[in-house]
């Protein structure tokens, strides 16, 4: 199958060196890159976070959820 893809011209200097060197023509690169590509390990589907409250749960004096700042002065013991 025929198809059009845009390569960054730094990577395509290179791949166009990487096959010079190894007498394979720019398919033959591509081809085995996209296979390993595809060979490799395939991303988690369907993770779902399942968040559990606990009830006797409290927030600390001075603890303000919506400062990220602050919680981590407080989680690394600056405050």
């Amino acid at each position: 199958m025929r198809t059009t893809i845009e390569v960054p011209d730094e990577l395509m200097r290179t791949v166009k060196k990487r096959a010079a060197d190894e007498n394979a023509t720019l398919r033959e690169i591509f081809d085995r890159a996209l296979r390993q590509y595809l060979a490799g390990p395939q991303p988690a589907k369907n993770f779902k976070l399942r968040w559990k409250a606990h009830a006797t749960g409290k927030l600390l004096p001075g603890v303000v959820l919506e400062d990220r700042d602050s919680l981590f002065d407080i989680m690394e013991g600056r405050r």
